[in-house]
């Protein structure tokens, strides 16, 4: 475990950080000034210690980081914000665990396996010696864990606050930085949005519209982390999507526990939102919409068929089903009926014609008869979700649910091995073959032997591999199918379309630098 230079563990970075000592920037800029004095040694040998500092050292800027995120579009969102501002502190991100001086770990905490996999993450650090910073929704809902203690923790509204945190963990400090931000007593959506980023994707730009919810599901452990909802105003969402496609970016996801919710601590709503972002997409760059809680969204269908018709935006919405038995719903406390899923999905499919609904299942929840989960396989049955998130109920430490009667471990196992079963026996794209599409291709395959692009419906297409597809819109012709994508011969003819406004950010480029950043890396010699 990494030492720490006091004994106790510290509340805030306040407690080490006055309001009288330098600043991380004021120290870069003081750098330069500083002239070590040194005994008279072999020349050669000095000049390659300079440009090569010991990789233990504890002046902070010039580690390596290597950064995990778990977790879904929101969490991803936030860990490129991370690294964004600490690549322009000076640090290296790196790809390479072994390599990296500190590790920067950005938890989830839906599912029992994805904290195991982070808590399985620190302790390989510590056997490695390395430094330990964490994020994420783990420590922000359960702060006092054991396997947390003496470790630093940047909470999930605090994360432009990464560069003081990590600075403070390579110099020997635990430090905890969980606040909530406010203004005015109002509760806000999070760290601004203009702050440095790497994007995972230089193509792809993923905007947290607000955080936390307005539900109180039963077996949710995200909430105690992200709290109530609060919203980002839309100038601010709309100058980030500006901001992004000025940096080549070609598709934007919008995300949040619960987009359907948008706007209402801030007298505003989805549809106002979404109007003004199409506003600003450049033709053939396409905005995808994230997941919606169906209560949130059924005053707003007639708006949201609209939207969801217009050709910069994906025919594509996640409505979380959950069950398919009110009672079971009743249990979780979804406040919504199986009556009103079903009304969203077939006012949007009637509305919307080829629309991909995506849903979850969650099979196994306390209570949950053989009869309630008959009806959650008769529905996927009539549906036919074409993309469907099947997952096992686990029990989740503070949660109302967990005190609940459980539904044997077996039990849990089989019904979601048997609805798996149910999804893997139709295959949705079969009646494509032979289509013409518009396709965007923005990423590669994960066996690297092909492009992937998204049609109108945001339904996976494979294309061949040429280089000048990517960040494109290309015309393809459908020659084949398969359970969860589609693939597509380029037209000869066709024109490729290039919807990006400028061109994209290299790989590991940093996003949205202020002024003050350039001058930074300028005044460091990079």
């Amino acid at each position: 475990m990494p030492s720490a230079s006091c004994d106790a563990l510290l509340d805030d970075i306040e407690d080490i950080v006055s309001q009288e000592d330098s600043k991380p920037k004021d120290r870069h800029f003081a750098r330069k000034h500083v002239v070590p004095k040194v005994r008279r040694r072999n020349a050669q040998q000095y000049l390659e210690e300079e440009s090569s500092p010991p990789s233990d050292s504890t002046i902070p800027g010039i580690q390596k980081i290597w950064i995990r995120t778990w977790g879904c579009s929101h969490n991803n969102s936030d860990g490129e914000y991370m690294a964004g501002q600490l690549a322009a502190y000076g640090y290296k991100i790196t790809e390479n665990a072994s390599d990296a001086d500190l590790w920067l770990l950005n938890s989830c905490t839906v599912k029992n396996p994805a904290e195991d996999h982070f808590r399985n993450s620190i302790k390989k650090a510590q056997e490695e010696n390395k430094k330990v910073v964490l994020a994420g929704c783990v420590p922000q809902a359960q702060p006092r864990q054991d396997y947390l203690k003496g470790l630093s923790v940047i909470g999930v509204q605090q994360i432009d606050r990464v560069v003081e945190v990590v600075e403070e963990t390579i110099k020997g400090h635990s430090v905890r930085l969980l606040g909530q931000k406010k203004e005015n007593g109002r509760r806000l959506g999070g760290a601004r949005l203009d702050l440095p980023k790497i994007r995972k994707n230089p193509l792809i730009e993923i905007i947290s519209i607000n955080t936390g919810c307005l539900n109180a599901c039963t077996y949710c452990k995200t909430k105690h982390a992200r709290g109530n909802l609060a919203s980002y105003p839309i100038d601010e969402l709309v100058d980030r999507a500006k901001q992004s496609f000025q940096e080549g970016v070609c598709e934007i996801w919008l995300t949040s526990e619960d987009t359907g919710a948008y706007g209402r601590d801030i007298g505003t709503d989805l549809p106002t939102l979404l109007w003004k972002l199409v506003d600003v997409i450049p033709e053939g760059a396409m905005l995808r919409l994230g997941m919606t809680n169906p209560p949130y969204i059924l005053e707003h269908l007639q708006e949201m068929a609209k939207i969801l018709n217009h050709p910069r935006v994906y025919a594509f919405l996640h409505i979380p089903v959950q069950s398919a038995s009110d009672s079971v719903l009743m249990a979780m406390k979804r406040e919504y009926c199986v009556a009103d899923f079903k009304s969203v999905v077939d006012f949007l499919k009637e509305k919307v014609p080829g629309i991909t609904i995506a849903t979850d299942i969650i099979c196994g929840f306390p209570g949950e008869t053989d009869q309630d989960f008959q009806e959650t396989v008769k529905l996927v049955e009539e549906y036919k979700f074409p993309s469907l998130f099947i997952n096992q109920f686990y029990p989740r430490p503070g949660t109302p649910a967990a005190k609940m009667e459980q539904v044997p471990a077996h039990m849990k196992k089989q019904r979601t091995k048997d609805l798996s079963q149910v999804f893997h026996s139709y295959n949705p794209y079969d009646h494509k073959i032979g289509e013409r599409q518009q396709v965007l291709v923005t990423e590669e395959s994960f066996d690297s032997k092909f492009y992937v692009a998204h049609n109108r419906f945001y339904e996976q297409v494979l294309v061949p591999k040429n280089p000048a597809f990517m960040g494109k819109m290309v015309e393809v012709d459908i020659y084949e199918s398969g359970k969860h994508f589609m693939k597509g011969q380029p037209v000869s003819d066709a024109k490729v379309y290039t919807p990006s406004i400028s061109k994209p950010l290299a790989k590991g480029e940093v996003s949205g630098l202020t002024e003050l950043l350039p001058n930074i890396k300028k005044n460091r010699g990079c």
